[in-house]
C-alpha cells in the first residue's frame, strides 16, 4: 500500500502564529504559510484578516490544514471597541456590522458559484436583510459550570468555580461571565455573577470535566419579547440533591428578577457527555409555569424549555416576511392551488402564509410527530384557517393523499442545517411543483442543492439574505426557484 504524501509545513497538534489575510464562509480566516516549497494555506475559525493569532493543528493534510483559535495575539485594524464581555459565541462583535454584512455577502455568493455552479449570482441578489436588533437579540442562552477556571494573566487553567461560557478551543474549561456580552438579555447576565456565589456559597461542587463529577452543570435561560419573561432550567446532577433547595433557589430568581421570572424548571442530568439535556432525564417543575408566551408576526407559539423556536424572534419576523413574499409574489398563480410547507416543524410559515393567502390551501409536512401535533396546538390558538398538517414521509406523501395530486404548485423548504437529503430531493423534484422557495440556516448546503434542481429544470429567480446572527459567521438565505 502506498505510504500517504504528508505535508511539510505543519503537523497536527502544532501550536503556531499565523498572519490571516483572508476571510472565508463560515468564519473561517485564511492565512498563509510561504516557503521555497511553496504556498501552504491554514484555516482558522472565527477570525478576521489583519488578526495575529495562535492556534493549534488539529488537521493537517497534504495541502492545507484546519486549526482551532487559541488566542487572538494581535487584533484587526478593522475592530472597534466594545463594552461587552467577549465569548465564543459573538466572535465578531468588535468588527463593524458593516464590515460584517460584506464579509457574509462575499462569502455567500462564492459558495453559489463554487458548489452551485452559478457564475451570474449577483444577478439574482434581491436584498440583504438586516437584524432589527443588532444587540441582545437572542432568546435563549445556556450557562455552564465547571470547576477548572482560565487565569489570563498567567496563561492557564486554574482550580475555581466558574459560571459562564466554554474557553474558545476547550471543553475542560469555563470563564466567568461578569457583565453583559451584548447578545442576551442585559439585566440577566448583569446578575449572573450573584447566581454563581449564591451556588459557590452551597460549597456543593461545580462539574468538574475531567473527572466527570460534581454537582451544578447548567443554567438555561429563555426569554420572551412578547412578555420580557424569563423561564429557566437548572440542570445538575442527582449527587448532592438533597442539601439544594429548589425552592429557596426559585425565590432567589424572584429576588433579583421579580415577575420576569416565568418559571423554573430542574432538570437531573447523571450522564457524563457534555449534553445540556440527557437523553433520559428527569424534568420538574419547581415554581411558576413551565411554559411561556412567544409573537411572530401577531401569531402567538407557547414555548418550552425543550421547544425549538428561532433563536432571534425579530430578525425572524424578517425572514418569514422574506418567505412570504416569494411564496405569494405570483398569488393569481396559487389561487385555487396547494402550498406545501415541507419540513414545517411546528407550523410557524404555514399559519403565516395561511393568514395572508386565503384563496389557497396550505399543507404543513414534517416526518416528526411530535412537531406536528404542537403545529396543529398553534393552528387552534391562533385560530388559523385553511391550513393542515401532517407528519409524514415527503416520498409517500401523494400516496398516502393522493387528493393532492397535481394540485401542489408552489413548496416550502426549510431543511435543518444538514440540508437535504439527495434521496428526499428527488422526491421534491418527483411532486412537480412550478416554484419552490428554499430557506436555508447553512448556504454550504443549499448552494450543493441547487445544482441539483437546476439539473432539474429550476432556475434561480431570486436570492436574499437575512442576517438572523449578528456578530457571528452565519447567515440565512432564501431562493426563489421557478420551473
Amino acid at each position: 500500500m502506498p505510504r500517504r504524501e504528508r505535508n511539510r509545513f505543519v503537523k497536527r497538534g502544532e501550536i503556531i502564529e499565523l498572519l490571516i489575510e483572508d476571510y472565508a464562509f463560515g468564519g473561517r480566516g485564511v492565512g498563509r504559510i510561504r516557503s521555497d516549497q511553496g504556498e501552504f494555506v491554514v484555516f482558522v475559525p472565527d477570525t478576521l484578516p489583519g488578526q495575529l493569532v495562535k492556534a493549534k493543528v488539529d488537521k493537517s493534510k497534504k495541502n492545507y490544514a484546519e486549526c482551532k483559535l487559541l488566542e487572538v495575539i494581535e487584533t484587526s485594524s478593522d475592530e472597534i471597541a466594545s463594552p461587552y464581555q467577549t465569548i465564543p459565541g459573538a466572535p465578531y462583535i468588535k468588527l463593524p456590522i458593516e464590515k460584517q454584512h460584506e464579509y457574509k455577502y462575499t462569502s455567500t455568493m462564492t459558495l453559489f458559484k463554487k458548489i452551485g455552479k452559478v457564475e451570474n449570482i449577483e444577478e439574482y441578489f434581491d436584498e440583504f436583510v438586516t437584524s432589527p436588533n443588532l444587540f441582545h437579540y437572542r432568546n435563549k442562552m445556556v450557562y455552564t459550570f465547571s470547576a477548572i477556571g482560565y487565569d489570563n494573566e498567567a496563561k492557564t487553567d486554574v482550580d475555581e468555580f466558574t459560571l459562564g461560557s466554554k474557553r474558545r478551543g476547550t471543553w475542560w474549561i469555563s470563564e466567568n461571565l461578569e457583565k453583559d456580552s451584548g447578545i442576551f438579555d442585559a439585566e440577566f447576565e448583569n446578575n449572573l455573577h450573584k447566581i454563581k456565589q449564591y451556588c459557590e456559597a452551597t460549597n456543593l461542587p461545580p462539574w468538574h470535566p475531567p473527572k466527570r463529577e460534581g454537582f451544578f452543570r447548567y443554567l438555561m435561560v429563555r426569554k420572551s419579547y412578547k412578555t420580557n419573561q424569563l423561564l429557566f432550567n437548572f440542570v445538575t446532577t442527582s449527587h448532592d440533591l438533597p442539601k439544594f433547595d429548589l425552592k429557596k433557589f426559585s425565590a432567589f430568581l424572584v429576588e433579583l428578577f421579580g415577575d420576569r421570572v416565568a418559571g423554573l424548571l430542574h432538570t437531573i442530568n447523571d450522564e457524563v457527555g457534555d449534553r445540556t439535556t440527557p437523553t433520559d432525564g428527569n424534568l420538574r417543575l419547581i415554581y411558576g409555569s413551565e411554559k411561556i408566551v412567544e409573537q411572530l408576526l401577531n401569531l402567538n407559539f407557547e414555548i418550552s424549555t425543550k421547544s425549538f423556536f428561532q433563536t432571534n424572534p425579530k430578525s425572524a419576523e424578517k425572514l418569514y416576511s422574506k418567505v412570504v413574499e416569494y411564496a405569494l409574489e405570483k398569488k393569481e398563480a396559487i389561487d385555487n392551488t396547494v402550498v406545501m410547507d415541507l419540513f414545517c416543524g411546528t407550523g410557524t410559515i404555514g399559519q403565516i402564509i395561511a393568514s395572508k393567502a386565503h384563496n389557497t390551501q396550505i399543507i404543513g409536512v414534517d416526518i416528526v410527530v411530535a412537531a406536528i401535533e404542537d403545529a396543529k396546538k398553534n393552528a387552534k390558538r391562533n385560530n388559523i384557517e385553511g391550513v393542515k398538517f401532517y407528519a409524514a414521509d415527503v416520498g409517500k406523501f401523494l400516496y398516502e393523499h393522493p387528493e393532492y395530486k397535481g394540485k401542489i404548485r408552489t413548496i416550502i423548504l426549510d431543511p435543518a442545517r444538514a440540508g437535504i437529503a439527495p434521496k428526499t430531493l428527488k422526491k421534491i423534484i418527483n411532486l412537480k411543483a412550478d416554484r419552490m422557495v428554499y430557506v436555508s440556516c447553512n448556504p454550504a448546503t443549499q448552494a450543493r442543492d441547487t445544482e441539483e434542481l437546476v439539473n432539474a429544470g429550476y432556475q434561480i429567480k431570486k436570492i436574499s439574505l437575512v442576517d438572523q446572527f449578528p456578530h457571528t459567521s452565519h447567515i440565512e438565505t432564501v431562493v426563489l426557484f421557478e420551473k
